[in-house]
Parts: structure tokens; C-alpha cells; sequence
């Protein structure tokens, strides 16, 4: 094994894991709600990237929102709640 590989292999170690903010569907919120809410939340979301999400889990029954740190993924997750939609994370394969 060359210095090279085992340097490049404890660098990726020290990344941070990123996790996966879903939101998953819901009968409950019009889609311009979901639409405002996800922009709110997450600020550099685009609104047609808002509503690919929103048309995503409506359709699908889930979508992703973003994938970032644990603490912006529970803050993110958190605040969709808040706000009536329902969110959960996991971890990124």
C-alpha cells in the first residue's frame, strides 16, 4: 500500500457524515404552503427547486431536501415541523 492511498484514506475519515433532510408527503398542507415553507427553511433553495421537492414527495410519497451536517439536518428537520410538515433525517449511504 503506498503513502498516497493511506493518506487520502485517513483524510476522507475526517470528514464530517452528512445527513439526509426528507420530507414526506402529507394530505394535509396545500403545495404553495409546502413550496414556502421549504424556502424559508432552507434559504438556498430556489423557489423551482422548492417546488421539485414538493412535487417530488407528493408524488413519491418522499423526497430529499438537502443532504448537510448533522446539526443543519436536525435544525432543518426541526423547523419543517414546526411549521407543520412532517421531516425526518438519516444518515447519507
Amino acid at each position: 500500500m503506498s503513502v498516497e492511498t493511506i493518506e487520502k484514506r485517513s483524510t476522507s475519515r475526517k470528514l464530517a457524515p452528512r445527513y439526509r433532510v426528507l420530507l414526506h408527503n402529507d394530505d394535509y398542507n396545500s403545495m404553495e404552503y409546502v413550496v414556502q415553507v421549504l424556502m424559508t427553511t432552507v434559504p438556498s433553495l430556489t423557489q423551482p427547486q422548492a417546488v421539485s421537492i414538493m412535487m417530488e414527495a407528493h408524488s413519491n410519497g418522499l423526497a430529499l431536501v438537502i443532504t448537510c451536517a448533522l446539526e443543519h439536518a436536525e435544525f432543518y428537520c426541526e423547523t419543517l415541523k414546526n411549521h407543520g410538515l412532517t421531516s425526518t433525517i438519516e444518515p447519507e449511504e
